[in-house]
């Protein structure tokens, strides 16, 4: 159990899945960064990841936009990119709504 119930942790996890498993701690923590790692690496790839019921981590684009920096009065353009995301599944958020 977390310490807060509005957070988890990696950790929190972990011994959530080693308890649910019976696998140790370390073999378990060693999946979850091999995961954590491959969703990063497809995202850097642009490729998305779709985990059916549970949901995709996806790049959403961002437009080119022109911000100001109030301090020394300047005009600058931020470029196009990208930025990381999570969308649910259905099932997964219609789990999550009460």
């Amino acid at each position: 159990m977390t310490q807060n119930k509005e957070q988890m942790t990696k950790a929190d996890i972990v011994r959530e899945i080693a308890k649910k498993t019976g696998i140790e701690n370390a073999t378990v923590l060693a999946s979850v960064e091999a995961f954590m790692e491959t969703v990063k690496e497809s995202l850097a790839k642009e490729e998305n990841v779709y985990l059916r019921g549970f949901g995709s981590f996806i790049l959403k684009k961002r437009a080119a936009k022109t911000a100001r920096n109030i301090s020394k009065n300047t005009t600058l353009i931020i470029p196009e990119h990208n930025i990381p995301a999570f969308k649910p599944a259905k099932t997964f958020a219609e789990m999550i709504k009460k």
